[in-house]
């Protein structure tokens, strides 16, 4: 290891690591090396979860860290693999899947945890299913900015650490360019690496596998109640509700602002309630409830109003398979049932704080219900409709100098109202009358802690598609300032920036002729 001994303050360069997955049985995953690429060059490494591996600037620009995440030198003290798991695909039962694609390279604990080093298009694997284990440039920005995005705007997702483009070339639909993510999460298991086991009718290693993630990740769950008499099975169970928990959770985080998954399938969904596994993913521009990011998704199953639903169809296939080592039925499906009025509660406190409510009122849900409807009716912008809310005129005293300011030039030299994100500006003038009427009912509120807490949960900036895309086309031809820009944009997507008003303007016509899809 003498090449990494200048490097050695770094967990990410010290040996050995701890590997707890490649420690369990070797059903689990296949042990098998990247495929290097040729000459790699770093596009970008993210400063802020390199600091999660005590990674700083020396180390992020250094060969030794270059030649680790494009796949040409094994992490030092790191055991690689590609893990096995299965899952349902658009809701139909798909078999053996696996890591097609990604290679877990090992663990390192750092100042924050331990953190699991993956990366994604490293060359192909036992599970690559006749593909080439490789992944594209396009979607590769699409990733590592995706999952900066959701870091910033507070929602659990898998951190990307760097992205890595090289001369290889890539068949998808055209010929593109080989990139590299390397991206980080305490644990990539899913829904799927369950029905695996379950599928193949296994108690031990759904036992091993269970086991494992309850005792690193979920240990209040070896906890009994109190006074309570009880087998060992019952973890499982307070296990399965605390994923129930954690999932809807996340589910009321991505429709809040707006985020579609695109593929929610089982084998996308992570066991620590984390956004996984970035593909034909979007942020909505104009409001429809009904909108399909993934141009695949032809039936609409994972449409934005569909993914609660989506998620808790998700859950009970989980519950399905640990039924096989939990045989208590009724003490599972107890589990599940708790997500609605977890999903809802959720909701209705982030809602309350998007329109800055206070405490939820009774006939605050038609208020909200009405603004859904009179946004899908005009197309409002989604972003900018909750951003510009905080000063719709008659609300309060409006400082027009600060209220350009906060929303980042979204609004013209006179402050363009709230009401003009609308087609229908009489109708968007009579449910501003409701949320200034239900504003009054409610105890006295200062009108700046009002502004103020709508800022701090409504974004100004979000990862448009077309914004990703101007960045990725920048880059195919070898700029990747673009990526740098939008990525420092998004560090902090509710702040005003200055000199950043374009990104947060509604898009151009153009935008609505993006597709993406499962290939993306």
């Amino acid at each position: 290891m003498s090449q990494f001994s200048d490097l050695q303050d770094s967990a990410f360069f010290r040996v050995p690591k701890e590997n707890s997955f490649a420690a369990l049985p070797t059903d689990f995953f296949t042990r098998i090396p990247t495929t290097p690429l040729k000459d790699s060059i770093l596009v970008h490494a993210n400063p802020s979860v390199g600091e999660l591996l005590e990674l700083g600037p020396r180390e992020l620009e250094s060969k030794e860290f270059l030649n680790i995440v494009s796949g040409s030198t094994p992490l030092p003290g790191g055991d690689t693999l590609a893990a096995v798991y299965s899952g349902h695909q658009f809701g139909v039962w798909a078999g053996q899947l696996g890591d097609g694609r990604a290679h877990l390279l090992g663990e390192v604990s750092g100042p924050r945890g331990n953190w699991e080093l993956q990366l994604k298009g490293a060359g192909p694997t036992p599970y690559s299913r006749r593909g080439d284990g490789r992944a594209v440039l396009r979607s590769s920005i699409r990733e590592y900015l995706a999952s900066q995005a959701m870091s910033g705007l507070g929602i659990p997702t898998t951190q990307a650490l760097s992205i890595v483009s090289a001369k290889d070339r890539v068949i998808r639909e055209t010929v593109e360019s080989a990139a590299v993510v390397a991206r980080m999460a305490p644990s990539f298991i899913r829904f799927g690496s369950f029905e695996h086991w379950a599928s193949r009718n296994a108690p031990q290693q759904l036992t091993v596998l269970a086991d494992y993630v309850i005792s690193r990740f979920y240990p209040e769950c070896l906890l009994p109640e109190a006074g309570v008499t009880e087998t060992g099975e019952q973890r499982y169970v307070r296990f399965l509700r605390a994923v129930v928990q954690r999932t809807a959770r996340l589910m009321a985080q991505w429709q809040v602002v707006g985020f579609c998954h695109g593929v929610m399938n089982t084998d996308n969904m992570s066991i620590l309630g984390l956004t996984l596994d970035y593909g034909p993913f979007g942020f909505m521009d104009a409001f429809d409830a009904k909108h399909i990011c993934n141009h695949t998704d032809t039936q609409g199953r994972y449409a934005w109003h569909a993914q609660p639903a989506v998620a808790h169809w998700n859950l009970y296939q989980l519950a399905n398979s640990l039924h096989v080592i939990a045989p208590d039925a009724d003490a599972l499906r107890a589990a599940l049932d708790t997500y609605d009025g977890i999903f809802l509660q959720e909701m209705q406190t982030r809602m309350s704080a998007k329109l800055g409510l206070g405490v939820w009122q009774l006939g605050d849900e038609a208020l909200i219900d009405d603004l859904w409807s009179l946004m899908q009716a005009n197309h409002a912008d989604f972003t900018l409709t909750f951003r510009q809310l905080a000063y719709a005129p008659g609300v309060a005293g409006v400082d027009t100098a600060q209220a350009s300011r906060d929303l980042g030039g979204t609004v013209g030299p006179g402050l363009v109202p709230f009401v003009d994100l609308f087609i229908d500006r009489e109708a968007a003038i009579a449910w501003l009358d409701k949320y200034q009427a239900r504003l009054r009912s409610a105890p006295a509120q200062d009108s700046g802690a009002r502004v103020n807490g709508m800022l701090s949960v409504n974004p100004l900036y979000v990862l448009r598609n077309y914004l990703a895309q101007k960045a990725i086309e920048r880059a195919e031809e070898g700029d990747f300032s673009e990526v740098q820009a939008l990525f420092d944009v998004l560090r902090s997507p509710f702040t005003f920036q200055h000199g950043k008003d374009a990104y947060a303007a509604q898009p151009p016509a153009w935008a609505t002729t993006i597709e993406v899809s499962c290939s993306s």
